[in-house]
């Protein structure tokens, strides 16, 4: 999974660096070829010289060569890798990532990176534990990193506890996962709803709620770095896509989305009903602003809105996948297996608004993952770009059965 697939290895200060060496030449043994970048302290834990002999390519420490003024363009590094690994990643290295501080070569060449980035934690147990680190490595989930959890033994302090970075072997172990998935949804043609929808009342005013789009989003970009063409009907939103496969189109009202939705849905592998679709519409849409001066309050008739699942799941042809999610507030898990035999789903995600902290315009949430076979599994609280993952990993499952 690893031959001709471009590494850049980011080494920062710390002891563990004296794994970087044996990192690497796993890496070079499974036909990767490695870009060493390193921090200046990195440099005090192990040499250029020994890394530069095991990739076969010169050590970038600097953003110019001293001898030659050549410059170093951390633009083509983040172009050129397939994915970026940083072990040792110290306190320091993380914070600066979290927060941007590009004073050197290999935060700079993080943030021009295209390509998935992988981050092993190396430091001592109260550190990792400091509520500055644990909000750095939240903050660095939420931009969508993978991070290689540290292990636990004996540290570089003598003491024992959890702040070891894990072991080359496993990291490698991670990269070949990553690389493997990559492909497990090509051939796949994957419709996402994502976002709220407004429903005009006049001009200047309509009824919606609060989603932000970011599961929709975050599961949009999941499915296409895994090799789906990927069609995304929005509603209005303030966010993008990460992945540039991924096709927008753009809608305002649950009556616009429906009728997206069935014009795509025939020519859909699988579709993923995650945006927060208003239920209820105003019967009568005034033409101009509804002025409150002299007159009465207006009584605005609703009427219901087009069931966009459950309309697809009417015309859900044999090998279609067709995904729900349910946001509900009480008798959660009823609630979510009714709607599944209901709208003839194949599986559903459930979350509640019980769950402080997540769902609407967070980037953090807290699901179950119910099947029609009546399998429910849970997750904890995550990321909503780890959450993305866990959904499409069922997704895959169930299509591998």
């Amino acid at each position: 999974m690893l031959k001709n697939k471009h590494i850049v290895l980011g080494i920062s200060g710390g002891i563990a660096a004296y794994k970087s060496a044996t990192l690497v030449r796993l890496l070079v043994k499974r036909g990767a070829e490695v870009q060493v970048v390193m921090t200046p302290s990195g440099r005090e834990f192990i040499t250029p010289v020994t890394l530069s002999a095991l990739t076969g390519k010169p050590v970038i420490t600097e953003f110019f060569t001293a001898n030659t003024g050549q410059w170093n363009s951390h633009v083509d590094l983040g172009l050129w890798a397939d994915a970026m690994v940083i072990a040792p990643a110290t306190a320091c290295t993380i914070a600066k990532m979290a927060t941007g501080v590009a004073d050197n070569m290999l935060v700079t060449t993080y943030l021009s990176a295209k390509a998935p980035v992988f981050v092993a934690p190396a430091m001592d147990l109260d550190m990792i534990a400091h509520p500055s680190t644990v909000r750095n490595l939240r903050t660095l989930r939420s931009y969508g990193n993978h991070i290689i959890k540290p292990a636990e033994g004996e540290l570089a302090s003598h003491l024992i506890g959890k702040g070891r970075m894990e072991e080359p072997e496993e990291i490698v172990r991670v990269l070949e996962r990553f690389f493997s998935s990559a492909s497990d949804l090509k051939g796949k043609k994957v419709m996402i709803t994502a976002g709220p929808t407004y429903e005009r009342i006049d001009p200047v005013r309509f009824i919606g709620n609060f989603s932000s789009g970011k599961m929709g989003y975050a599961l949009a970009d999941e499915a296409a770095a895994r090799g789906a063409e990927v069609t995304l009907v929005s509603g209005p939103v303030s966010i993008t896509p990460s992945q540039p496969g991924v096709k927008v189109l753009n809608v305002e009202s649950a009556r616009e989305m429906h009728d997206t939705c069935q014009n795509l849905f025939p020519d859909t592998d699988i579709a993923i009903m995650c945006a927060a679709v208003a239920d209820y519409a105003p019967a009568q849409v005034a033409t101009h602003k509804i002025k409150r001066e002299n007159q009465e309050v207006p009584v605005i008739e609703l009427v219901k809105n087009p069931d966009i699942a459950a309309s697809l799941g009417k015309i859900k042809r044999h090998g279609q996948m067709l995904v729900g999610f349910a946001l509900e507030t009480d008798n959660e898990q009823a609630n979510a297996e009714d709607k599944i035999r209901r709208k003839n789903l194949d599986m559903i995600v459930l979350n509640s608004l019980r769950n402080p902290g997540t769902c609407f315009g967070t980037d953090r949430n807290k699901v179950s993952i119910i099947t029609l076979d009546g399998a429910c599994t849970e997750y904890p609280d995550k990321s909503k770009t780890e959450v993305a993952h866990d959904i499409i990993d069922a997704i895959v499952s169930r299509i591998n059965k």
